[in-house]
This record gives C-alpha cells, sequence and structure tokens, in this order.
C-alpha cells in the first residue's frame, strides 16, 4: 500500500508551523513530541501505520477554523480524525500531516422533542446522542457496531449505518444539517433542523465524504421515538446459502423488520466464547428484530418465522424477556472484538443486492479455500451490508499480503454482482486502488472536480479515496483551480 512521499519542506518547517498553532490553541492541545504523535499514526485498520507531524485537539468551531486557516496558509496536508475507530484508514497520517482531532468537541448544543431533533458537536459519540435523549422515550437510530466509541464526526464521514438500518437507514436518512469549516478556515452552515432543506443537496455530498471537503464541527441530527416495543428471533441454518435465501424471501415478502442479522460458524463461536449469549451451534444464524406494539410484533414475528421454516431451520428461538433480548444483540455487537481476541483480521464490508447473497457466500466459501485463509461472516443481511473478516497472522511474512489479495476478490465480487464496495467503512485507502473496479476514468474525474471546488489545494486527506495515480496531479498543485470554496458557500446561502 503506497502513500505518497512526505514533503521535507514541511519537516523542515515543523518548529514554525508548531508555534503558529500555539498563537490559537492552548499549549496542550497541540501534540509534537514523538512518542506521543504514536497515539494517532493510525486508525482501526492497524496493518498501516505513521507518525503524525503533529495531533491538534480544537475545542471550539472557530479553533477548528484557525487551525485549518494556518495549516492553509503553509501548505500543510490535514488529516480530520473522529475516535479513530475508521476500518478503511481512512484517518491514517503522512509524515507531513496533521492530524485535526474533533474529541474535546463532544457537547449537546440544542434538544428539540418537538421537531424531533439534537443538535451536537460531532466529537460526541454516536451512542452518547441516544444517551441525551432516552430519559424522554427518544433515540438516535443509526447505530455502528463501534457505537459505544465511534463519533459522530467519523459517521458523518464514512456514512455509517449499524444492524437497525434497514428499517431506519443510515447517517445522510438521519442528517438534518451541519456546521462545517472548509480548509480555508471559512465556517458555513448546510441544512438545518428540517427534514428537506432546499436547493442543492449539499449534505448529501458531505455525507460520506471521508473528510475531503471540510471539517464537520456541528451536526443536527433526527431522533425519533422509541417504539412501544421490540423482540428479536434467533433463525439457525445448516448452511450459509440456505440462511441468505431466507434473508431474501424475508425481504421479497414485503416484511420490514428492524434488524437482519447474520452471522456464520466461526463468529457464533467467537462470539458465544466471549458473551455467553446461549446461540445455538449452526453453521449460520440470523437475529431477525421487529419492533411496534404487542399486536404488531406478534403479526411479524408470524411472517418471519412461516419464511424462515420453508427453510428447514435446525433452530427457530423467539426472545421470550427484555433480558434474553438484550443478551442476543450482546453476542452480535461484540463480534468483531471476540474475533480479535482469537485471530488477526481485516474487516471488509462491501455491499451487495440481498437477492445474491446465496451466490456472494458460496464463492466466498471458494475464495476463501483458493486463497488459504479462513473468513468469518457477520454482516447486516437486511440491506446486504456484507462484513467478512479475513483471518490471518500479522506475524506470517506474506500473510497480510496474501489477505489483501483476497479481500480485493471479494469486493471486487461485490461490485460483479451489483453492488458496491463499501456501505459504511468508507474508502479510505483500504479500497482506493480498487476505485477502477467500479468506476470509470469519467467517474473518478468529476468526483476529484468535487473536491475541487471545496479543496483546490487538495490538503484535506489528500491521499484517501482517490487511486495515486488519478489525483497525482491534483495533489500536486498542478490543477487549476475550477472555483472557490467561498462560492460553494454563498451558493448553499441561497
Amino acid at each position: 500500500m503506497e502513500m505518497p512521499v512526505p514533503s521535507s519542506e514541511i519537516i523542515a518547517r515543523k518548529a514554525a508551523i508548531l508555534d503558529r498553532f500555539r498563537t490559537v490553541l492552548p499549549v496542550e492541545a497541540v501534540i509534537s513530541e514523538p512518542a506521543e504523535t504514536r497515539a494517532y499514526e493510525c486508525d482501526a485498520l492497524a496493518a498501516y501505520r505513521c507518525p503524525p507531524l503533529a495531533a491538534v485537539l480544537p475545542s471550539s468551531t472557530a479553533e477548528v477554523a484557525a487551525v485549518l486557516k494556518i495549516c492553509h496558509e503553509e501548505g500543510v496536508p490535514v488529516v480530520p480524525r473522529g475516535s479513530g475507530t475508521s476500518l478503511s484508514g481512512g484517518a491514517l497520517p503522512t509524515a507531513d500531516a496533521v492530524i485535526l482531532g474533533v474529541s474535546k468537541l463532544a457537547d449537546v448544543l440544542e434538544t428539540d422533542y418537538d421537531n424531533r431533533y439534537i443538535r451536537v458537536q460531532t466529537g460526541r459519540t454516536n451512542l452518547s446522542v441516544t444517551g441525551a435523549v432516552e430519559q424522554d422515550d427518544f433515540f438516535y437510530a443509526p447505530d455502528p457496531s463501534s457505537q459505544l466509541a465511534c463519533a459522530i464526526a467519523g459517521n458523518i464521514a464514512m456514512n455509517s449505518g449499524g444492524a437497525h438500518c434497514l428499517k431506519y437507514g443510515v447517517t445522510t436518512n438521519n442528517l438534518l444539517g451541519v456546521t462545517m469549516v472548509t480548509m480555508q478556515g471559512e465556517i458555513i452552515e448546510l441544512g438545518g433542523a428540517h427534514l428537506d432543506a432546499p436547493g442543492y443537496d449539499w449534505l448529501g455530498i458531505i455525507c460520506g465524504s471521508e473528510g475531503q471537503l471540510g471539517v464537520v464541527t456541528e451536526a443536527t441530527l433526527r431522533i425519533l421515538r422509541k417504539p412501544e416495543g421490540a423482540r428479536p428471533v434467533l433463525i439457525g441454518y445448516d448452511s450459509n446459502e440456505t440462511a441468505g435465501a431466507c434473508v431474501a424471501d424475508i425481504i421479497r415478502a414485503g416484511v420490514l423488520p428492524v434488524a437482519i442479522e447474520f452471522m456464520d460458524r466461526p463468529c457464533i463461536e467467537a462470539c458465544e466464547a466471549f458473551a455467553h449469549a446461549g446461540y445455538p451451534q449452526v453453521e449460520a444464524l440470523l437475529i431477525v428484530e421487529v419492533e411496534g406494539s404487542e399486536a404488531e410484533i406478534q403479526e411479524q414475528l408470524s411472517k418471519i418465522v412461516a419464511i424462515a421454516r420453508k427453510h428447514n431451520p435446525v433452530e427457530v428461538r423467539e426472545s421470550a424477556s427484555e433480558e434474553e433480548s438484550m443478551l442476543i444483540w450482546k453476542g452480535r455487537k461484540s463480534a468483531f472484538g471476540a474475533m480479535g481476541q482469537i485471530n488477526d483480521y481485516i474487516c471488509l464490508d462491501g455491499t451487495i443486492p440481498v437477492s445474491e447473497l446465496p451466490y456472494t457466500l458460496r464463492r466466498i466459501g471458494e475464495l476463501s479455500e483458493e486463497y488459504g485463509l479462513k473468513v468469518a461472516n457477520v454482516f447486516h443481511a437486511g440491506d446486504g451490508n456484507m462484513h467478512p473478516l479475513i483471518l490471518f497472522d500479522a506475524n506470517k511474512p506474506g500473510d497480510l499480503e496474501i489477505c489483501e489479495a483476497l479481500g480485493a476478490e471479494i469486493l471486487k465480487l461485490c461490485v460483479e454482482v451489483g453492488g458496491c464496495l463499501s456501505g459504511e467503512h468508507g474508502v479510505g485507502v483500504e479500497k482506493r486502488d480498487l476505485m477502477t473496479a467500479q468506476y470509470t476514468d469519467d467517474d473518478l474525474e468529476i468526483q476529484m472536480q468535487v473536491k475541487d471546488v471545496f479543496d483546490p489545494a487538495w490538503l484535506l486527506n489528500p491521499a484517501k479515496v482517490f487511486p495515486l495515480a488519478s489525483s497525482e496531479s491534483r495533489r500536486s498543485g498542478d490543477v487549476e483551480e475550477v472555483s472557490t470554496v467561498y462560492n460553494a458557500s454563498e451558493t448553499a446561502a441561497a
């Protein structure tokens, strides 16, 4: 995996750049000692690491703007960072880059239950957004598995989803507005406290842009009333393909559960040993949850169970209590941590049409045999967002390279069957060189022109998303500015 050669000229000016930071930030908010910057050398894709030039931790939108203005004037690349839970290397720095962390931006700014929104600073963790409103029987719907730690900033950057996105959608479906700081240090407001802002869909561009267009410091999020009740059912099968066919039939029947989660045997065994959730020992396990009144729950579950039984399940088990429901979800939410206790792994997140689940699972099994590495599957089956975990030995020479080659084949498979490279983890550096498998050169050029508008100097996360060969001329400053961010913000304000 290649990264651009860091600028020796920027590194030589490190002391002067740090002095400028200290004129706009408290001394303790500027981290530059080599031993301390190592904490920012990677994110959750830990196979690749590089200590940054420095890390800065602003406490307000104004401080973020001041830092970005300095970096723009100095020509210093900036890598925005939420909580560092990215699985695609989205927060991987280079030696000449500054990490801009938003962890100190963690306040709730406004809560409006009548209009069902909450405005927060984006360093706040996903789960704590629900924590701020649950006493009033509201919740924030997107629920990534890392929701205890991941920040709203990262959720917006990667358009994160979660187990319940089948019914409630991913981050973009629950994001109403943002305060964003451009690379030039300009503060702009996009969207607002309403479901559909007039004019161009600026939020649709920002959400999922992976820190390429600006640093989002505040977010207005949709909150919802808690459902009257919810109940999961466990459905076990003797093959992955059969479980995949059951999922396709549930969706085809028009039933809309709040979640359909898939786990195969390696993941089931790891989660059971970790969380003791009482999972059956089967080849494939579905967790299907429905919600509503008791009558609605019973009606939906009866339809789902009837569909499931047509596929000859090994076991069907409805949750009998709130405690059992929590335990079922504890096992699923613990999956990545549980697998990490027994093996090194890389977690993918290609997305496919639900109808292609049986075929795709079979091909993943065949590719696993071909490359000689085990693959554990745990994913959001309802919307086809797959999370194959490729198990490898990080201490065995060559194993990482084999793992990455297998991962590339699986992601290409997702595109081949009509899906895409990423559902919620983002492209980062992990999938950067696979973008040509999904997009033509013209497609990539149009996407890069959008970045030209917001960040003409290509200083924000410049080595991510686009193949290095495609973005080289822009990163080296050879492309004429196509617009200015001032014009973009003027359009947004209009």
